[in-house]
């Protein structure tokens, strides 16, 4: 059985590329269609042209030429894989090619992250990236906090790791369209520290487990109810990942998932959140899932304790 985990990406022998979504599978790989050879496609790799999809596009795609494979996500059969592109994989061939992506790679070198622990997703590692092109900084595991520090101290300093400007802020809130107001999500995103500027250049310091995090699959119950909750939460080990998991002391709500990246690592344990979702319920387990759609209406995170703090409630 292949290997796979989260970011990784597929090569199928369609020459279709996916990057992986899940953790764990079912009877294939879960997985979300980025790139198809396409002649018209704006991306080259090998002399052939690529067309990337965005989520809606991938699935209407997917669903006129491999019907059988679309669920929630896109059910990839492992006999269809002619490779796994591996995020770790690619860091000495980036290092030596993109100054980029050296610049963060020598930020994390002096915290002493091994470089086993890093890696670069997205357009990158299926080699499709352009001028425009974010940088999809994976660290894998604990040191993702390590490095989430090292990157905040060097936005600190001068050099070519800096802070987001007002622009690059605007862009990501219109992108992510969040049921909260700019100045709310920016208190928010002011203390997370996994964003930055490099050379010009976007990046993301991505979460992704280590191998012996990965215990069990978050099984899929049924969708009951909206609710919205105030809660304490009491463990936020992978507020980052995705789904972001918050588990939370309430009567009812066991924890909490947001499958919308705005919501990453949006409380810290001891804090009380409010959170408005979908309950779904699990065995006897009760959850409340935030980002049910694309552009989730009505759902959102919001850390009560620390908007007090910061003097905005």
């Amino acid at each position: 059985m292949l290997k796979t985990r989260l970011r990784d990406f597929l090569l199928t022998k369609d020459d279709w590329l996916f990057a992986v979504s899940d953790y764990f599978r079912t009877d294939g790989i879960r997985a979300t269609l980025r790139y198809v050879p396409d002649e018209t496609g704006e991306r080259e790799l090998n002399g052939v042209r690529y067309k990337k999809y965005d989520f809606g596009p991938a699935f209407e795609f997917m669903k006129k030429n491999r019907p059988e494979w679309v669920r929630d996500v896109h059910v990839v059969p492992e006999s269809e894989v002619e490779k796994v592109l591996r995020p770790s994989d690619i860091i000495p061939e980036l290092i030596n090619s993109d100054s980029r992506v050296r610049a963060i790679v020598k930020v994390l070198d002096m915290a002493e992250i091994p470089r086993t622990s890093m890696g670069v997703t997205g357009s990158m590692l299926a080699g499709l990236q352009n001028e425009s092109s974010d940088v999809d900084f994976v660290v894998y595991g604990p040191m993702w906090f390590r490095a989430r520090d090292a990157i905040t101290a060097a936005k600190q300093q001068e050099g070519p790791v800096e802070e987001l400007d007002e622009d690059m802020w605007q862009r990501i809130y219109r992108k992510r369209i969040p049921e909260i107001s700019f100045d709310e999500f920016m208190l928010h995103e002011s203390r997370k520290g996994n964003r930055g500027m490099v050379e010009g250049t976007y990046f993301d310091l991505l979460f992704v487990r280590e191998w012996d995090q990965i215990k069990e699959p978050l099984l899929r119950g049924k969708d009951t109810v909206k609710m919205k909750i105030e809660a304490e939460v009491i463990n936020a080990d992978f507020a980052f990942d995705s789904p972001s998991y918050y588990k939370v002391e309430h009567e009812e709500i066991d924890h909490v998932l947001s499958y919308t990246h705005t919501y990453a690592g949006q409380a810290l344990p001891g804090e009380i959140i409010e959170a408005r979702g979908v309950v779904e319920e699990v065995g006897d387990i009760k959850r409340l899932v935030v980002g049910t759609s694309r552009e989730p209406k009505g759902e959102w995170i919001r850390s009560l304790t620390w908007l007090e703090k910061c003097g905005y409630i």
